[in-house]
């Protein structure tokens, strides 16, 4: 073997200077924009809630990691994570129902797509219920109604507010009837929550579509969004083909719903948290009767929730 030829080998062998690179950037270090490209340190973006701080993109976050982003800290309480779901209609594709659940299971440490529990935002107490799209793709089966139902009756017992953070396909087809059961249960235990008097705000997240957009979703007090998000019922190239018309770009975009009436605001990420909590204080309920007090002294009010009192 000639010297050249070595030398050409070793060049071979050798790792390309971008190969390189990549090897030498921890896994998870960066986080690369799904619409602008451009990486960014990981810590930086957790720090801005996941949304790009050259374009504004919404990257997608999971339960875990909105729980962190709105509750105040030491004060989440989780509510009913031994429900577990089961496989009534023996449903079987190329797998098991009872396979694919145990392997998402396995992969996001959850039992079903959405997590619920009581907690504190700027030290409001609220009944939070997050979904998350890695199960499933977030959709709504007996295990998700079951929870959201059962939060938003602890929380017309507490008086307490409701937000439900929307991110779903909509009903699981591998439970059938019993799925689509859980539109009608959630919704008619908003309507208790809603007779008491007490608040309830949806936020839609992409996406949100299907039987949670066709219930609960659409059923709040205030309906936020997040920017750009997709919010719709059927698919879009299930309506285009069935209208046959082409529908316009934005069609089923937070921004399209905004503008058509279906959403009452769009809140970026960044600004949710505190949104969340100017919303709660001003629809704080009052008491439904005052306090009797003697004439003798002075009498205080204070609304439920306030952080001042007046005197008289």
């Amino acid at each position: 073997m000639s010297l050249f030829d070595w030398f050409a080998n070793r060049r071979k062998s050798e790792p390309m200077p971008q190969q390189r690179r990549e090897r030498e950037i921890a896994d998870g270090l960066w986080t690369k924009c799904e619409a602008c490209a451009v990486l960014t340190y990981t810590k930086d973006l957790r720090a801005n809630q996941m949304v790009c701080s050259e374009c504004g993109h919404h990257i997608r976050v999971y339960s875990d990691e909105r729980i962190r982003q709105l509750i105040d800290g030491n004060t989440w309480i989780p509510l009913d994570e031994q429900i577990r779901p089961t496989d009534p209609l023996k449903f079987r594709d190329r797998k098991s129902y009872t396979d694919r659940l145990q392997d998402y299971q396995d992969k996001t440490q959850l039992t079903d797509a959405v997590q619920t529990g009581i907690g504190q935002i700027h030290g409001l107490p609220i009944a939070l219920g997050v979904m998350d799209f890695r199960f499933m793709g977030g959709s709504m089966g007996s295990v998700v109604g079951e929870k959201l139902t059962r939060l938003i009756e602890q929380a017309t017992r507490q008086r307490l507010p409701v937000v439900i953070i929307c991110a779903s396909g909509g009903a699981r087809m591998q439970e059938g009837m019993l799925s689509l059961m859980q539109m009608a249960k959630i919704s008619g235990a908003l309507e208790q929550h809603r007779q008491a008097n007490l608040l309830y705000i949806p936020v839609l997240t992409h996406p949100t579509t299907g039987g949670v957009t066709a219930s609960f979703a659409m059923l709040g007090d205030i309906i936020l969004a997040e920017p750009k998000a997709t919010i719709g019922f059927a698919g879009r190239r299930v309506i285009e083909q069935t209208l046959r018309e082409k529908l316009p770009d934005d069609f089923q975009t937070s921004e399209y719903l905004l503008q058509y009436g279906f959403v009452d605001a769009i809140v970026p990420r960044t600004q949710l948290k505190k949104t969340l909590a100017q919303l709660i204080r001003l629809h704080q309920p009052f008491p439904t009767s005052p306090t009797v007090v003697s004439h003798s002294e002075p009498m205080t009010l204070m609304a439920k929730g306030a952080d001042h009192t007046t005197e008289f």
